[in-house]
Order: structure tokens, then sequence, then C-alpha cells
């Protein structure tokens, strides 16, 4: 048993996909052409910024970027690796680690923002006003995680 579908859903649905993998790729390639890491660094360094200074643990950044679990875990290695970020005892778990990101974490994500946001507006806000904009935005805030 399916329920019924308006055309004007499935056009909308398959727009909206797109338009999301699109801005994606142009903001992946511009980031590229800069020399600079994947997008998905600049997210999980802005939400290790975000956090109290004590940090986070692999399953808050997990739940913060809809990341998979063993994508977090790669992605926080690599990270580390590259001194972006650093691994601490958990006071409250001995199993568990903290991620904490470092000041040349810091210093990247800022360094990155510039062609992330040429970025955005290349690949996206350039076509609308700020009027489609805010109205964009207000219609997308239901699907919001």
């Amino acid at each position: 048993m399916t329920d019924p579908i308006s055309q004007s859903a499935v056009t909308a649905w398959v727009r909206l996909v797109r338009a999301q993998q699109g801005a994606i790729v142009g903001v992946e390639e511009a980031l590229k052409r800069a020399g600079f890491p994947p997008l998905i660094w600049y997210d999980v360094l802005l939400e290790l910024e975000r956090a109290p200074d004590s940090g986070l643990r692999q399953r808050d950044i997990q739940r913060r970027t809809l990341l998979k679990r063993y994508n977090v875990s790669r992605i926080v290695d690599r990270i580390e690796a590259e001194g972006l970020a650093s691994r601490e005892p958990c006071a409250d778990d001995a199993r568990g680690t903290i991620i904490q990101i470092t000041a040349k974490g810091r210093a990247l994500r800022q360094a990155m923002w510039p062609v992330y946001a040429a970025a955005i507006n290349n690949n996206f806000a350039q076509h609308y006003s700020e009027d489609e904009l805010e109205r964009l935005a207000e219609l997308l805030a239901p699907l919001s995680i």
C-alpha cells in the first residue's frame, strides 16, 4: 500500500537533491583548487571549534555532522595526523576520548572559510535574491535536523 504522491512533490524532491549535489560538488572543487582538504574536514573542524573547551566525543561529531560512525573515525584519524586536532582521555569514561581542535586546526578552518563562502555564493546564493533566500530558508526549516 503506497500513498499517492503529487508530481509537484516528486519534481521538487528531484530538484532539491540535484541542487544539493551540484552545490556540494562546486564547493569541493573550489576547496581542492585552493589546495584545501575536503569539505567534511571543514565541517568537523567547525564543530570542534564550536564545542566547549572540553571538546567532543566521536559520537557527538557523528551526530553534528550526520556522518556514519566509521567515517568519523577515519576523518578524525586523518585530521589528528595532520595536527589539526588532538585526542585526550575522557575524564568520565576511561575507554572514551575527547577530540579537541588545535591552533593549527583553527587556522586551517578560518583559512578555508573565504573559499567556502565564495563557493556558496557561486554555486548557490547568486541565483537568488535576498528575499528568495530568506523564503527558501523558511521553506527548508521543517526539514532541518
